[in-house]
């Protein structure tokens, strides 16, 4: 059987930690900075955990 490959968007834009929670950014955190306040953009700077509901998912696309 072949090996299952990894998708590509996914290890991208999700991490998994070494006790197996899945992280993720959080939304409209890349760009435009300058038309959000300093504590606004300090609130999106940490990761946060993947809903549950899609963990399952997430993992299967990362092969873990």
């Amino acid at each position: 059987m072949p090996k299952m490959k990894t998708h590509s968007g996914a290890k991208k834009r999700f991490r998994v930690t070494g006790s197996g929670k899945v992280m993720r950014q959080r939304a409209r955190h890349v760009h435009k900075f300058q038309e959000r306040s300093s504590s606004a953009a300090r609130r999106l700077v940490p990761d946060v955990v993947v809903a549950p509901a899609d963990e399952r998912r997430i993992k299967r696309l990362l092969g873990k």
